[in-house]
C-alpha cells in the first residue's frame, strides 16, 4: 500500500520546465532569529530556484513537497547570478546566512561549482556563518574545500538524516541512503573544519505519536556524537506528498506540540555538547504541529526560546487543559484504538 501511494503522488511531483523569466526569480527570502554560540543574531534566509532534489525524480521522500518550488530543469549560471543579485538587495548584513535550493546545494545539477563559490564569496564581507543543505553523497572534499577556501567565516552543512533507524528511513520516509551514509558524510564534513548539522523528523507517516517520540529520542542519542547541531523538525503537511494523501483521508495528524516539548526536554539530557534546536514550520496551524488554539502560541514561543538559549528548564512550566487529551490519545494508541 505504501509503495502504491508513493507512486501515485510522485507522478505530479515535478513541475514542467520553467521559462527564463521564472528562472530569474528566487523562491523566497526572509530574516529570522538565530544564534551563533551564545550570541543572538539575525539570519538571512534565501531559497534559490533550481532543479531541486534529484531523489524527488527517483522516488521522493514521503513528507517532502519542495519539488513543486523548483524549475523543473537545471538553472544556468546566469540565472543563478540574477537570482542572487535580486536577493542581495534585501540583504542587511545579517551575520548568519542560510541558502536553500529545495535539494542539495552541492549537487552540480542544482548549482554548478563556479556558482557555488560565487554565492558563498558574495556574503564573505559581512556574514560570519553560511549554512546550506546536501544529501550525503555530495558532501566530499572536492565539493566542500573550494567553498571553505572562498569564505573566511564558518560553513555549516545540513543533512536530512531524519532518523537513525534504517527501516524508518527506507520504508516510511523513502530515503535513498541508510543512516551510515549520513554519519560518514558528517565525518567528512567535520574533518574539513566545517560544522555539521542533522535534521531529525518528528512523526513520519505510519508511526503513532508515541512511536514517533521514541524514534526521535533514539535518533538523538545515536546521532548527537556525530553532529555539531541536531534540529528536530516536526512534520507539516506539504502539497503533493504521501503525508498529504494520508492527511486528506483522515489517516494522519501532524504531531502534537506536547510531543515536541517532551522530545526537547528528554533530548537535552542525552545530547551531550551537541546543540539541540527546533523551529517548527506551520506551528499552530491545522497542517502543522499543534495542540489547541489556546496554548499553541505560548508553547511555540517557549520552544523557540529554549532553542536559542539552549536552556530547556522553562519547558516544564508549560501546561494546558488539552494536555489531558494528548495523554488520552497515547493510551488509546497503546490499545490499538484509533482516536
Amino acid at each position: 500500500m505504501q509503495g502504491s501511494v508513493a507512486r501515485e503522488v510522485a507522478r505530479d511531483r515535478r513541475p514542467p520546465p520553467a521559462m527564463a523569466d521564472s528562472a530569474a526569480r528566487y523562491v523566497n527570502l526572509w530574516s529570522e532569529d538565530e544564534a551563533i554560540g551564545e550570541e543572538r543574531v539575525r539570519a538571512f534566509v534565501l531559497i534559490l530556484r533550481t532543479r531541486g532534489c534529484y531523489w524527488a525524480d527517483v522516488k521522493g521522500c514521503s513528507m517532502c513537497g519542495y519539488a513543486k518550488d523548483t524549475l523543473g530543469r537545471s538553472a544556468t549560471p546566469g540565472e543563478l547570478a540574477t537570482q542572487l543579485e535580486h536577493a542581495m538587495r534585501a540583504y542587511r548584513g545579517e551575520p548568519y546566512v542560510k541558502i536553500y535550493t529545495s535539494g542539495s546545494f552541492l549537487d552540480d545539477r542544482e548549482v554548478d561549482p563556479a556558482s557555488r563559490r560565487a554565492i558563498v564569496a558574495t556574503f564573505g564581507a559581512k556574514a560570519r556563518r553560511i549554512l546550506f543543505e546536501t544529501l550525503p553523497e555530495f558532501a566530499t572534499e572536492a565539493t566542500l574545500a573550494p567553498l571553505r577556501d572562498a569564505f573566511a567565516g564558518e560553513l555549516e552543512v545540513a543533512e536530512g538524516l531524519e532518523s537513525t533507524q534504517p527501516e524508518v528511513l527506507r520504508r516510511l520516509i523513502n530515503k535513498g541512503s541508510p543512516p551510515s551514509e549520513y554519519f560518514a558524510a558528517s565525518e567528512r564534513i567535520r574533518a574539513l573544519g566545517i560544522r555539521s548539522k542533522g535534521y531529525l523528523l518528528l512523526k513520519p507517516p505510519y508511526l503513532t505519536e508515541e512511536e514517533a517520540v521514541a524514534d526521535v529520542l533514539a535518533s538523538i542519542a545515536e546521532a548527537a556524537p556525530r553532529f555539531d547541531t541536531l534540529s528536530v523538525n516536526p512534520v507539516h503537511i506539504q502539497n503533493g506528498t504521501v503525508v498529504e494523501w494520508l492527511f486528506r483521508r483522515g489517516r494522519y495528524r501532524p504531531p502534537w506540540l506536547w510531543s515536541l516539548v517532551h522530545v526537547m526536554q528528554e533530548g537535552a539530557k542525552i545530547r551531550g555538547s551537541t546543540r539541540l534546536v527546533t523551529f517548527p514550520t506551520a506551528g499552530g496551524l491545522p497542517r502543522g504541529p499543534h495542540n489547541c488554539r489556546t496554548c499553541d502560541r505560548a508553547v511555540l514561543a517557549a520552544l523557540e526560546e529554549a532553542s536559542l538559549s539552549q536552556r530547556f528548564d522553562g519547558l516544564s512550566e508549560l501546561d494546558c487543559a488539552c494536555r489531558a487529551d494528548y495523554r488520552s490519545l497515547g493510551r488509546l494508541e497503546a490499545l490499538g484504538v484509533e482516536a
